[in-house]
C-alpha cells in the first residue's frame, strides 16, 4: 500500500515538473510528462511499473 502512494506521488510530481518546465524552459519538457503517462498507462494494462520495479528491488 505504501509502495502506490510513493508511486503516485512521484508520478505527480514529474508531471507537475514537467509542466513548470516546459512553460519556463523549454516546450521539450513536455516529452517527460508524456513518458510518465505512457507509463502509467502500459502499467494499468500490464501490471508492470518499472518504479514499483525497483521499489521492491530496494528493500
Amino acid at each position: 500500500m505504501m509502495t502506490e502512494k510513493i508511486i503516485r506521488a512521484v508520478a505527480g510530481t514529474l508531471i507537475l515538473t514537467s509542466i513548470v518546465l516546459s512553460l519556463t524552459v523549454s516546450l521539450k519538457w513536455l516529452w517527460l510528462g508524456g513518458f510518465v503517462g505512457f507509463n502509467l498507462l502500459q502499467s494499468s494494462f500490464t501490471g508492470f511499473c518499472p518504479l514499483e520495479y525497483f521499489l521492491k528491488k530496494g528493500k
